[in-house]
C-alpha cells in the first residue's frame, strides 16, 4: 500500500510518510526509568497522538514496563466529578481491553462510582497489585476535564503518587494536552474552588513541549514522497511551504496532499514548483479546513482578543509570563512570541486571521455592493489608488461609527474595515500579501494586481509624530519590496477633530520614494 500525507488523526507509520515524533519531544525514555509524573503540552494537530502512541509501542515492545495510552476526551465539559471521575474509569477499562498483555486484568472491579472522590486511585493500585511490570499511563487530551473534575482526578494521581511507597501505584505518568498543567487552573471557573495547597502541580517533574518541523524536517518527510513516488520536493519548494508553515506539521502534510493530490491529480510524473505552493496556500486558505477553522473560532473569545488585537494593529506589548490569557494563546499555537513581541504564528494563520475577523464585513460590502470590482479603478492596466482610496475615505466619513460598532475587535475595527474594502476591490483577480509588523504599530499590506504591487501601510494617529514614522516606516517597506511608489493611511480617531481635518490627501518624496499619505 502506498503511503500518503495525513490530515487527519494520528499518523501511522504503515500508511502515512511520518518522522518519529520523539526526535521533536526528547528525554521521554529517561523520565520513564526515573519513575516521575511529567506534562507534555503542545498546541492542536502537532502530533502529540502521535508521539503518544509510538512511545506506548516502543516501551511495550521493550518489555521493561506496560505502557498504557488513555484519552479523556469522553469526559470533556462534564465538570461534576460524580459524573466525570466514572467516566474517565470508564475510559481507563476500555483502553485496557485494547492492550495485547493488560486485557486480562479486572480494572475498577471493588470500587462503586459513589466513591468518586477516590474511585480512580482505589482502581489503579487494585491493577498495579496484581501486574508483574510497572504500569506507565500515557494521558492524552487532559485538558478536555474541567472544574470539579479536573480537581478529583489531579488530586486522585497525587494521593496515589505520595503513597506509592505503601500502596501500588502507576510508576510514570504522563498528562497531555494543549496547555501546560500550571495553566489548567484557568478550567477551574468558580473562584470558590481551589487545588488547595495538596494539588499535584508539586509532583510534575518535567513539563515538555512537542516543538514543530526544522526545514530540514520538512525536506526529510518530503523526502519519503519521492522515494516511494520518484516526485522531488526541489529545495525552493520545500523553502517556500516551510516560509508559509513555520513548520507547523498538519499545515507541512496539508499543503503537499494539496499539490500532490488535489493540484496535480497523484500525476508524479508532474514537477513540483513555487508557483505551485502559492497556489497551493491560498487554495488551502480559502476553504477553511476543520483545523484551521476551530483555530479561528477561538478569536471570538474575550481572552483572545484581549492579545490578538495589539497584534492585528501592530502594537508591541509585553506580558507577564503568568498571564494566562497569554499562556493560552501561545498555547493554542494562534501566535508566538518573536524579538519585536507576538506575531501569528505562520503566514497562513495571518492570512486566514484577518479574512476571518473581516468576512462579515466583506459580505456587508457585497450585499451594498460596495466597493467596484477592482477592474472599476483600472487605467491603463494600473489600479487608480487616489480614486480607490478616496472612495474608502467618502465611505469611511459617511458610515464608520456604524461599522466600528458591528466589531468585536472595535479598536482595530479601522484596520479590519480597510481590509475588508480592499478584499473586496481584488477579489476580482488580484491577490493580498498582508504582515502584521509586530511592535511596529502599523499592519503592511501588499495589493497585487495585473503584474503590480500597490504598498499600504495602515495606522492609527497617535500624535503629531505618527505621519512622520509612518512615512518612515512605508519607505523601508517599499524598499524591501523593491517599490517606488506606496500609500499611508492613518485613521484619527479623535472625536473633537472635524472630518475636514481629519480627510486628506498628501504626497510627498520620501528616502527616494514617492509616499501618499491618506488621511481617514
Amino acid at each position: 500500500m502506498n503511503k500518503y500525507f495525513n490530515i487527519a488523526g494520528p499518523c501511522n507509520p504503515k500508511k502515512h510518510y511520518m518522522l518519529p515524533a520523539q526526535e521533536r519531544c526528547q528525554g521521554l525514555s529517561g523520565l520513564l526509568d526515573q519513575g516521575v509524573y511529567f506534562v507534555i503540552h503542545a498546541a492542536r494537530q502537532t502530533g502529540k497522538t502521535t508521539l503518544l502512541l509510538d512511545l506506548a509501542q516502543e516501551v511495550n515492545a521493550a518489555g521493561r514496563y506496560d505502557a498504557l495510552y488513555c484519552s479523556l476526551e469522553a469526559a470533556q465539559n462534564i465538570s461534576e466529578p460524580e459524573r466525570g471521575i466514572p467516566v474517565i474509569v470508564d475510559q481507563v477499562s476500555q483502553w485496557l481491553q485494547v492492550h495485547e498483555h493488560l486485557r486480562s486484568y479486572p480494572f475498577a472491579e471493588h470500587v462503586v462510582p459513589a466513591q468518586f472522590a477516590t474511585m480512580l486511585q482505589r482502581a489503579f493500585t487494585e491493577l498495579c497489585r496484581q501486574l508483574d511490570r510497572p504500569l506507565v499511563v500515557l494521558f492524552d487530551e487532559v485538558d478536555c476535564l474541567s472544574n470539579g473534575t479536573l480537581i478529583a482526578f489531579l488530586r486522585q494521581l497525587r494521593a496515589g503518587y505520595v503513597q506509592r511507597s505503601l500502596a501500588p501505584f502507576p510508576h510514570s505518568i504522563a498528562l497531555v494536552g494543549m496547555r501546560n498543567i500550571r495553566d489548567y487552573k484557568a478550567r477551574i471557573r468558580d473562584d470558590r474552588e481551589t487545588l488547595g495547597s495538596a494539588s499535584p502541580f508539586n509532583i510534575v517533574t518535567e513539563s515538555l513541549t512537542l516543538r514543530n518541523f526544522t526545514q530540514d524536517e520538512v525536506a526529510r518527510l518530503y523526502a519519503q514522497h519521492a522515494a516511494q513516488t520518484g516526485q522531488l520536493f526541489p529545495p525552493p519548494v520545500v523553502a517556500a511551504i516551510y516560509d508559509h508553515t513555520q513548520g507547523q506539521p498538519w499545515l507541512v502534510n496539508a499543503v503537499a496532499r494539496e499539490i500532490v493530490v488535489k493540484m496535480l491529480g497523484s500525476d508524479y510524473s508532474r514537477a513540483l514548483t513555487p508557483d505551485l505552493v502559492e497556489q497551493a496556500v491560498q487554495a488551502l486558505i480559502l476553504s477553511r479546513p476543520t483545523h484551521i477553522d476551530s483555530l479561528m473560532e477561538r478569536l471570538k473569545e474575550a481572552r483572545v482578543q484581549r492579545i490578538v488585537e495589539p497584534v492585528v494593529m501592530g502594537k508591541q506589548q509585553r506580558y507577564d509570563l503568568l498571564d494566562d490569557d497569554y499562556r493560552y494563546v501561545l498555547d493554542l499555537g494562534l501566535l508566538t512570541e518573536t524579538p519585536a513581541g507576538l506575531s501569528p504564528s505562520n503566514p497562513i494563520y495571518a492570512e486566514v486571521l484577518l479574512r476571518t475577523l473581516t468576512f462579515r464585513t466583506q459580505q456587508e460590502l457585497a450585499d451594498l455592493r460596495l466597493p467596484a470590482a477592482a477592474p472599476a479603478y483600472l487605467v491603463d492596466g494600473k489600479l487608480d489608488m487616489r480614486r480607490l482610496l478616496g472612495d474608502f475615505q467618502a465611505f469611511w466619513r459617511e458610515h464608520s461609527e456604524m461599522w466600528i460598532e458591528r466589531f468585536q475587535y472595535k479598536e482595530a475595527a479601522p484596520h479590519l474595515i480597510l481590509q475588508a474594502f480592499l478584499q473586496r476591490v481584488i477579489n476580482a483577480g488580484g491577490r493580498i500579501h498582508r504582515e502584521l509588523a509586530a511592535g511596529g504599530g502599523r499592519l503592511d499590506t501588499c495589493l497585487e494586481y495585473g503584474g503590480a504591487r500597490y504598498p499600504i501601510e495602515i495606522k492609527l494617529r497617535y500624535g503629531a509624530q505618527t505621519y512622520a514614522e509612518g512615512r518612515a516606516q512605508l519607505a523601508g517597506y517599499l524598499e524591501r519590496l523593491g517599490c517606488t511608489e506606496g500609500w499611508l493611511v492613518v485613521f484619527d480617531r479623535r472625536p473633537e477633530v472635524s472630518w475636514r481635518k481629519k480627510i486628506f490627501w498628501r504626497t510627498r518624496r520620501e528616502a527616494g520614494k514617492t509616499i501618499h499619505v491618506v488621511g481617514c
